[in-house]
């Protein structure tokens, strides 16, 4: 007796999709046109069927699990019949698979997805824009309404399908349908084309979209704006438009997350006295105070001037960095009480060491 379980190589117990998912692997592996002229991939896939053919039944698998073969105990059939369920197997089963080898329905499918790249300021994806973007694709004919065929005029079937877009033919123990080449699928043959659109049923144009991108975006954020991508077929939608961003590099301000860093100089007098300054940020000009005896490098933040994160309303910080802006150029009063204060500090200035910038750094960075 054969072992149809051992054979599809699950457990007694497996569930019928499982079943069909072992069938589906197993049948791809081993079917004849896969294997061309491989007699045990043939018979393999014959008993592979034949296992499924019971084991996808209930009534089938029930009889077969109690008496341990296909027929009930006073004999009735349930053997395994080829050619009267192979071809509703193969339709719902290899559908996908057989489409490698021209199998096509006309079935409504949806079109292809596009891509747009839109590069966008920081201060257009800490706010949020509407954009004018426009891009090409694929038109619907007006002259024919897609048709493809001259007004007055209409297509014809296919006389090698008779309409059906396949051709069906039987190899060994089964049938196997291929797209019709005559047709390429559609069932239809044009013979009075549209000469607006040479018997394609579209034009390539370009087409203009307004699109709202929503505050807080970010480099490799990805929009989708539904059915403005390409044309489908056979009455399927369009595609999508999928809108990936890119935000330009700030002048200013460097972005982490939702907050915002930036460095801002400061007088040395500034520093050592303490006072107020103004802090660009995206929103204006914002006042912070200076402690005295502030060092080059600290860090102060301003609550709430950051980026928010999309569809939300709280927004990050500002982390502003101060550093202490050394003078370049000195007048003679400036240097002279300069270097009174390093004599005062105990600094010994020697002429033709360090630059005075250098040394003047030393000073107020310690």
């Amino acid at each position: 007796m054969k072992d149809y379980y051992s054979i599809l190589g699950i457990s007694r117990d497996a569930s019928q999709e499982e079943i069909k998912k072992a069938f589906r692997r197993l049948a791809r592996q081993y079917h004849p046109d896969l294997n061309p002229g491989n007699k045990e991939a043939e018979e393999k896939f014959k008993e592979i069927n034949e296992a499924y053919s019971c084991l996808s039944d209930p009534a089938r698998r029930a009889n077969y699990d109690r008496y341990g073969t296909t027929e009930g105990p006073m004999g009735n059939g349930f053997g395994f019949e080829t050619h009267a369920t192979f071809t509703d197997l193969f339709e719902d089963i290899f559908e996908g698979f057989f489409g490698s080898f021209g199998f096509k329905k006309q079935r409504p499918t949806k079109g292809a997805d596009l891509r747009y790249d839109l590069t966008i300021t920081l201060e257009e994806a800490a706010f949020g824009i509407d954009k004018e973007i426009k891009f090409h694709r694929w038109q619907e004919c007006a002259n024919c309404n897609g048709s493809g065929v001259k007004p007055g005029n209409s297509p014809i079937n296919c006389p090698s399908c008779g309409g059906s877009g396949y051709i069906r033919y039987n190899q060994g123990f089964f049938s196997v349908s291929k797209t019709c080449t005559k047709c390429g699928g559609k069932g239809k043959i044009i013979k009075d084309p549209c000469p607006e659109c040479s018997g394609m049923g579209k034009h390539r144009v370009e087409h203009t979209l307004n699109i709202k991108v929503p505050a807080g975006v970010d480099t490799g954020t990805r929009l989708k704006v539904s059915g403005e991508g390409e044309l489908g077929e056979f009455g399927g939608p369009r595609g999508d438009l999928y809108i990936y961003i890119d935000v330009k590099e700030h002048e200013f301000f460097r972005r982490e997350g939702i907050n915002l860093h930036c460095s801002v100089p400061i007088s040395f007098v500034k520093a050592v006295f303490g006072g107020e300054i103004e802090v660009p940020t995206l929103d204006g000009k914002e006042k912070i105070q200076i402690p005295a005896g502030t060092p080059s490098g600290r860090i102060f933040k301003i609550k709430g001037k950051g980026l928010p994160r999309v569809g939300g309303s709280y927004r990050g910080d500002q982390i502003v960095n101060v550093y202490i802006d050394v003078p370049k150029k000195l007048t003679q009063r400036q240097r002279e009480l300069l270097e009174e204060f390093a004599k005062i500090s105990g600094e010994e200035i020697k002429k033709g060491s360090k630059g005075f910038k250098e040394k003047l750094k030393d000073i107020f960075s310690s």
